[in-house]
């Protein structure tokens, strides 16, 4: 797939994976499109570790358990698929920002009153089966971690599903809740004058951050993991 094509539209969301580095094909998709300013799905806190230079010191100690346990399971998982660091496409869009004197937003919740709120919010039954999921997740061979990912490529509304079934309480919480908390942070942008925005997020937030930009009057263009990952033809960029 080329990356030639037009922006359909002046702000575009972009689906990343976390531990599957598209940071080429981002890139290129980026390079193609007028831009005042990028918008990350981070919080100043992971923003720091995420993009602290390779061999730096993990900030993480003071996070809750969750929250340390899915550091560490993302870091073995991009390891696991030949990835490289987790949030190579935050990497990335950050680097592309600051090399065209783009403003960068940070536009999520904080990640410690996000997991304090999952946990307080979450049934004994659900935190159980979010922990054991967790620690389980360490131990899963690679090639299932590769399976599975090519699963949810194929069919990521039934991933949605089947979590929202397995763990409504999670959904809510880290998708749903933060989607309109992301979304309002956007307008916000919009109403100060930023007409053309990248945004990059989890490609699990694409459907209902557009859904939610869209009840705010935004239209945008979706480019989902599957679609980012067929880009392949660089671009020259445009200022």
């Amino acid at each position: 797939m080329s990356s030639s094509a037009a922006p359909t539209a002046p702000w575009v969301v972009i689906g990343a994976a976390h531990v599957v580095d598209l940071a080429a094909p981002l890139r290129a998709v980026l390079a193609a499109r007028p831009l005042d300013g990028v918008a990350l799905e981070l919080d100043p806190e992971r923003a720091v570790a995420l993009l602290a230079p390779p061999g730096s010191p993990r900030r993480g100690s003071g996070l809750p358990l969750f929250a340390r346990l899915l550091a560490v399971l993302q870091r073995r998982l991009g390891a696991s698929l030949g990835a490289g660091l987790p949030g190579a496409e935050m990497r990335t869009a950050w680097t592309v920002a600051r090399e065209r004197n783009l403003p960068v937003f940070l536009i999520d919740d904080p990640i410690r009153q996000t997991v304090v709120s999952l946990v307080r919010s979450m049934p004994l039954k659900e935190r159980v089966t979010l922990l054991v999921g967790s620690v389980a997740g360490l131990f899963v061979p690679a090639r299932v971690v590769a399976d599975e990912m090519e699963r949810y490529v194929d069919a990521p509304d039934a991933y949605a599903e089947e979590l929202r079934r397995v763990s409504p309480t999670l959904a809510r919480v880290l998708l749903d809740d933060r989607n309109e908390h992301m979304a309002d942070r956007l307008a916000s942008l919009r109403a100060r004058g930023a007409a053309r925005v990248a945004v990059v997020v989890g490609d699990a937030h694409v459907p209902g951050l557009i859904d939610a930009l869209g009840r705010r009057g935004i239209a945008v263009e979706a480019i989902p993991f599957r679609a980012l990952r067929g880009i392949t033809a660089p671009s020259s960029t445009s200022s």
